[in-house]
């Protein structure tokens, strides 16, 4: 039977300058750099899990929120999460947003509300679900795979 997250679904405005957004040219050139793929910590974590013998799949499509990395054999879904993007400790950062509060605020609610509702489909689908934020992964690398090997065995 699938459960569904019982909140309304968070609407984001189109980044438009006749909705009144603007941005500079510094700004947009530096939101082109940002990845969504392949990012440094998730290079490195890959590269620790390979060296571990764990072998996985990367960004597939099939599943809902196209995970990071999926190990089939162990039916476990591991995402990187950024933490802008997916609102590490929002209720502080939320308040120091500043520009196009109008745009920002409602789309990271909804990239929160979005990794719950993947969440809930993969859990309904047989997975284990996991997620790190960026800087643990920097900051505690070792303390990651100690959490993923705990999942596997």
């Amino acid at each position: 039977m699938s459960r569904q997250i019982k909140s309304k679904k968070i609407t984001v405005l189109k980044f438009k300058k006749e909705l009144g957004f603007t941005t500079s040219k510094e700004r947009s050139a530096h939101m082109k750099k940002i990845r969504s793929q392949n990012t440094k910590p998730e290079i490195s974590l890959r590269k620790r899990l390979w060296a571990e013998g764990l072998r996985y799949r990367i960004n597939v499509k099939t599943l809902p929120g196209s995970p990071d990395i999926v190990i089939r054999k162990n039916m476990l879904i591991i995402f990187i999460d950024g933490e802008f993007w997916h609102g590490y400790n929002w209720k502080e950062k939320k308040k120091r947003i500043k520009a196009n509060r109008a745009f920002w605020i409602p789309k990271i609610e909804r990239n929160m509300q979005r990794d719950k509702e993947n969440d809930l489909k993969l859990q309904e689908m047989g997975f284990t679900t996991i997620r790190f934020w960026e800087h643990e992964i920097k900051k505690d690398l070792g303390g990651c795979i100690a959490k993923i090997n705990a999942l596997i065995r």
